[in-house]
């Protein structure tokens, strides 16, 4: 179905390199306001990748949780989280705990769960000094510059996500899956298409592998839909990946990427995706007060490094449904 957008909000401002932006003025009831826009919000943000919202004046949470929550009544419980986050109230919850100097590259939230948003929501209560933007890319072009074999070795065998759950680094098994009930946590890795390995030392293991190609459920475009690259151990600084691998060993890494096949990713080729990121990147430096939506199939975001204090909620909507393979144990027939 498809929605009228009222005339005050067709002037998008639209300018290469930059995150489409929406100018508007409301200081009242800003989620009586979210409410009633959502549709027109919802199909800018599907037709340009994501939409960037100025002048609600969004600085404090239950304000901002407010207009979330008008946007996307039916908000999604994060579940497999990599990082830990604040829960502000359900269904809205702090960005995730990571280094403000560290970027986190692009990636598409939770593509390695069965069923991840389809809708990113975030609302800046505080801006950074400097930096700490929340970058995008077009996840179709990116997948059209990427070279043929390449994506086509992807599509035939997806990707495989390697994690090693502890209570130092990333988020704690009993915060991603929201219990600290091992039969609970089984079962949803079993639900999932997850294998689950408890390990002498209390750890969890898991291994999951998904495709890392879908297509737009609207637009039918084909994009290019992974977390290969952003949890990838050749990503993450030489020297923190030293450190990784000394206190944790190669194969039991906080997490890691492969070929669906199980074969090893080169630092070439997590090279050549974060440089295509990189060349369909689009940017706004957050102020105060502004939202942002992002369709999470069409575009993947970022978080660059910053200095300041830097506030920024997050909200997820719109369910995807589960893609038909890969499940855990199955085997590559290319």
């Amino acid at each position: 179905m498809s929605y009228a957008i009222p005339a005050s909000l067709l002037k998008v401002d639209l300018n290469p390199g930059k995150t489409p932006i929406l100018h508007v003025d409301t200081p009242g009831n800003a989620s009586a306001w979210a409410a009633d826009h959502r549709h027109a919000l919802r199909t800018l943000a599907a037709e340009h990748g994501a939409l960037l919202v100025r002048g609600l004046y969004l600085r404090d949470a239950d304000r901002a949780s407010g207009v979330l929550r008008g946007l996307a009544p039916a908000l999604m419980t994060d579940r497999e989280a990599f990082a830990p986050r604040r829960i502000h109230t359900p269904g809205v919850y702090s960005t995730s705990a990571w280094p403000p100097n560290q970027p986190m590259c692009m990636h598409h939230e939770l593509s390695y769960t069965l069923q991840p948003p389809g809708l990113m929501l975030f609302a800046c209560l505080t801006a950074p000094t400097t930096g700490g933007a929340t970058a995008i890319a077009d996840a179709a072009a990116v997948l059209e510059a990427l070279p043929i074999e390449l994506v086509q070795r992807f599509e035939q065998e997806g990707w495989l996500l390697s994690r090693t759950y502890n209570d130092e680094i990333g988020a704690p098994y009993s915060e991603a899956f929201g219990t600290d009930d091992r039969g609970a946590v089984e079962d949803y890795c079993r639900a999932g298409g997850i294998e689950c390995d408890w390990q002498p030392d209390g750890s969890l293991r898991t291994r999951q592998r998904r495709p890392a190609v879908t297509v737009h459920p609207v637009t039918g475009r084909r994009c290019w839909f992974n977390q290969v690259a952003f949890l990838n151990e050749w990503t993450i600084e030489p020297e923190i990946r030293e450190y990784l691998v000394d206190v944790y060993g190669a194969e039991s890494l906080p997490f890691n990427t492969r070929f669906g096949s199980g074969d090893p990713i080169g630092p070439d080729i997590i090279q050549l995706l974060n440089n295509t990121y990189a060349a369909h990147t689009a940017r706004e430096p957050w102020r105060a007060g502004d939202l942002m939506l992002v369709d999470n199939v069409r575009t993947a975001h970022s978080r660059e490094a910053f200095q300041g204090p830097r506030d920024v909620l997050v909200a997820m909507a719109e369910p995807l449904s589960p893609a038909p393979w890969p499940q855990a144990g199955e085997t590559s027939t290319g």
